[in-house]
């Protein structure tokens, strides 16, 4: 039995919430399930109830992403930044993860997969969500 960390399972949620996006593009249809049991072998409410929640709430999360990021959209980022920073919007206004954690776990996965300046991006934009928002 392999069980994951939350950080190792943040990543399966962004590699799912990729493969959405790429499969959308390209109008193929899918099941969530199948790309979640693809990831992992044995079944997690956090990632299942992350990826629901997002999907769920993409319009409002993206939203929230625009209006923070500096002369930016989200649909500029490419589809893994955007990944990153829509879990991480989800976890600071939807999930009770501590605000530090979710900042700390976007930034990480960032250096990860984006360039240097994408990760500062993401953490400024994350950072004046939390301070703006939270209030």
């Amino acid at each position: 039995m392999n069980m994951k960390n939350r950080s190792e399972l943040r990543e399966i949620i962004i590699k799912v919430l990729y493969q959405i996006s790429i499969l959308e593009e390209a109008n193929i249809s899918y099941k969530v399930e199948d790309l979640i049991k693809e990831q992992l072998e044995i079944e997690n409410s956090f990632v299942t109830d992350s990826i629901n929640g997002i999907l769920e709430k993409k319009e409002e999360l993206t939203k929230i992403a625009n209006q923070y990021l500096n002369n930016w959209t989200l649909d500029r980022l490419n589809k893994v930044d955007q990944a990153i920073l829509l879990l991480a919007i989800y976890e600071l206004m939807e999930t009770d993860t501590p605000s530090i954690v979710a900042i700390n776990e976007a930034i990480e996965l960032s250096k990860k997969y984006s360039e240097e300046a994408v990760t500062k991006m993401i953490n400024g934009t994350l950072d004046k969500i939390y301070h703006e928002e939270e209030k």
